[in-house]
Parts: structure tokens; C-alpha cells; sequence
């Protein structure tokens, strides 16, 4: 498979939760470098992270570009904690090696922080 079509199917078995789906789609020697915690994780332990995170519901694709052995995908993740619905935005990069992923870069951050009023532009009338 090439970029566009493993990184549309990684998205789409998480979004259905078929975690023993997504060994599968991975390089043997598979590494995921997650930004915002520091964290690098391999092919078990990236699946149990996703197959284990508490209160997953849904992954939603909302851009999505490859070229050859590269892509990138933006997505909305929903999650609920304590009954309490939580989005969240993901940029995810991949690398394919012989027809499956070989790198994955995660880039997550919070929907709704509110901009500081310090950064905040005026808005002339």
C-alpha cells in the first residue's frame, strides 16, 4: 500500500476500534514519536496505547495528504471522561517501509483553549 491508502486505513480502524487490526499495518520495526509528551513507543506498545486509552469514542479524518512514501492526516478524536465529552485534534505524519508504516509522528493538542488576551487581535468596527 502507499501513503494515502495506509494512512486512510489506520484512521478508519481506529475510528471502528479494530485494534487487532492495526499490527497489521505496521513495520516490524515500527516507531512512534509522540510530540507533546517526549514519548517514542514501537509496535506493541503503540497499539496497547491505543487499544487501552481510556474513554476513546471516535476518530474523524479532516484532511488528508500523501505523496509516495509520505502522509499526513488532521484529525478530531472524541473521547469521554467521567461522562464528560473531550475533543481533541491530531496532525499524524507516517513514513512507509515496505508497504506498511514505518514511522509515525503524533502531534496532539486540546479544541477550545481560549487565545490569551495578551495575543488577543482588536477588531476595529
Amino acid at each position: 500500500m502507499d501513503a494515502r491508502q495506509l494512512l486512510t486505513t489506520l484512521c478508519t480502524t481506529i475510528d471502528e476500534h479494530r485494534w487487532d487490526d492495526l499490527p497489521h499495518l505496521l513495520h516490524e520495526d515500527f516507531v512512534c514519536r509522540l510530540v507533546h509528551t517526549g514519548e517514542e513507543l514501537d509496535k506493541v506498545g503503540w497499539v496497547r496505547l491505543n487499544a487501552e486509552y481510556p474513554g476513546f469514542e471516535s476518530l474523524r479524518v479532516e484532511d488528508l495528504v500523501a505523496a509516495g512514501e509520505r502522509g499526513v492526516a488532521r484529525c478530531h478524536v472524541t473521547g469521554r471522561l467521567d461522562g464528560t465529552v473531550e475533543r481533541f485534534a491530531v496532525a499524524s505524519f507516517v513514513t512507509v517501509r515496505d508497504g506498511l508504516i514505518g514511522e509515525l509522528t503524533e502531534v496532539w493538542t486540546d479544541l477550545g483553549v481560549e487565545v490569551p488576551s495578551e495575543r488577543r487581535v482588536p477588531v476595529d468596527d
